[in-house]
């Protein structure tokens, strides 16, 4: 089962997605929003698979929460506005549907969704290798583990820090994520991974890798000092 939340500041929009949401029998709807700040403490509580997101709300649109979560869920766009499609797919959503939507186009993309949400729950989080490939331009570049200093993300792209120099590819900073292993690397930006053997320093609200300067969230400083410098510093 999927658990899904439906977040759309149309209530008669709102309903209709949730009552096909209701009407699928790998879906489970935990609940309903009519916009995106309301469903940041449904999504702190537990577990969300899927978020049917619209994009034209009040306070925050759809794609800028969307751009706001370190790692999001499976997305599909939920909208009366096409001409935000391509900026929705280079963030990675798995659909985008034009209101109004009938049941048999939100059952396709909830069938991608469930495809995809069974791959990812047979892939080994984490597996264990020294190295990986990434595309760039008409070759396969092998990075290892051990040379890689930092990811960075640039929208619908990934630049890598490494020892041999910055190689950049069309990947989202979740696809990187998932071939690196916790021990060793951390997110401590929505924008940027780090290796933590390789952080010299941490200065304020920053990680200080050879020349370079890497922002540190306010909701990850704690994990950072955690893993970093407690039970490493030594005291008087």
């Amino acid at each position: 089962m999927l658990k899904c939340l439906v977040i759309d500041d149309e209530p008669l929009a709102r309903e209709g997605i949730a009552g096909y949401v209701n009407d699928i029998d790998f879906l489970e709807l935990i609940g309903t929003c009519e916009n995106p700040l309301d469903a940041i403490g449904i999504m702190e509580k537990g577990q969300i698979d899927l978020l049917f997101l619209d994009i034209q709300m009040p306070k925050i649109n759809g794609l800028d929460f969307l751009k706001s979560l370190q790692d999001p869920p499976l997305v599909i766009i939920t909208t009366a506005y096409p001409s935000f499609a391509l900026e929705g797919f280079q963030l990675a959503v798995l659909d985008y549907l034009v209101k109004p939507i009938t049941f048999q186009r939100l059952l396709e993309a909830a069938n991608k969704a469930k495809s995809q949400f069974n791959l990812l729950q047979q892939k080994p989080a984490n597996s264990s290798t020294d190295h990986f490939f990434i595309k760039q331009e008409n070759k396969f570049e092998k990075i290892r583990l051990e040379e890689l200093f930092f990811v960075e993300s640039m929208q619908n792209y990934i630049q890598l820090h490494t020892s041999r120099g910055k190689f950049t590819t069309l990947l989202t900073l979740k696809n990187i994520k998932s071939e690196l292993p916790d021990q060793g690397f951390l997110q401590v930006h929505k924008s940027y991974i780090v290796a933590i053997s390789k952080i010299d320093s941490v200065e304020g609200n920053q990680v200080v890798i050879g020349e370079h300067k890497i922002p540190i969230s306010r909701s990850n400083r704690e994990k950072v000092m955690d893993l970093v410098v407690n039970g490493k510093l030594i005291k008087k």
